[in-house]
């Protein structure tokens, strides 16, 4: 069972794998998902890296942020093609030996029978050692965790499933709350008076996000407050709407 309501805040990063995504090949779609499911139960993910695939820059990149963060995941790189290296560039990063996993075996003939289990499908079976398994509802080729880093598939839906197996397991912090304001307003002509409500609530965050409207056409700015403590997001949410109505007209 995982953690609930940590006081500390629960840090993670994702490392992005493929040199069809650094190609423009594949257009990544497990980010956004990523970031709005960890934000939902309370764990800021703060570092994206998209990396090719290439076992030492694999392996560095894991190693630099899982020293840093209390969880990585990466997504991509566990199918059953030669260049589908990330099990092994993950067991290279922890020191430890990577084989056929009789667990991950046993999952795969779930979905594929045994005659069609050949060399290539096997790949998929290959877990570091130490490594438990995370579940694949969709394929059943699993991912798998060690230590803290979680190894998902790329393909957007069975990283989907992987991700909502593992999350239970993982410790959480209070999540984020937020609230949007809108200022029918240029952003630089709130800036100004915006700063100072930032100034006066230093432990909320506050952005800004310009954007046209599509109907009148006018150039207005989202400004959204974000904060775990209610309190707190009231306080400057409030302010920030004030702030707003002062500055209505520009």
């Amino acid at each position: 069972m995982g953690e609930a309501g940590d006081a500390r805040s629960v840090t993670a990063a994702l490392i992005v794998i493929g040199d069809e995504v650094l190609s423009g090949r594949t257009k990544d779609k497990n980010i956004g998902h990523i970031a709005e499911r960890l934000t939902d139960v309370g764990i800021d993910l703060r570092e994206v890296r998209v990396v090719a695939d290439v076992e030492e820059d694999i392996v560095a990149a894991v190693n630099a942020l899982r020293a840093r963060f209390d969880y990585v995941f990466t997504t991509g790189g566990i199918g059953p093609t030669h260049d589908d290296i990330t099990a092994d560039a993950i067991a290279k990063a922890f020191g430890v030996s990577i084989d056929v996993d009789p667990r991950a075996r046993a999952m795969l003939l779930e979905y594929i029978a045994e005659k069609d289990l050949n060399e290539a499908r096997l790949r998929m079976a290959r877990i570091p050692a130490g490594a438990s398994l995370v579940v694949n509802e969709v394929s059943k080729a699993p991912g798998f965790r060690i230590e803290n880093v979680i190894v998902m598939a790329g393909v957007p839906r069975i990283m989907q499933s992987m991700l909502e197996a593992v999350l239970p397991e993982l410790r959480k912090g209070r999540p984020m709350l937020s609230r949007t304001i809108l200022a029918e307003a240029k952003e630089g002509d709130i800036a100004a008076p915006l700063r100072k409500v930032a100034e006066t609530y230093p432990d909320a965050i506050i952005g800004s996000y310009p954007f046209r409207d599509e109907v009148d056409g006018r150039y207005k700015t989202n400004l959204v407050v974000r904060a775990r403590e209610p309190e707190l997001l009231a306080a400057a949410g409030d302010a920030v709407a004030r702030m707003v109505e002062d500055n209505a007209g520009g």
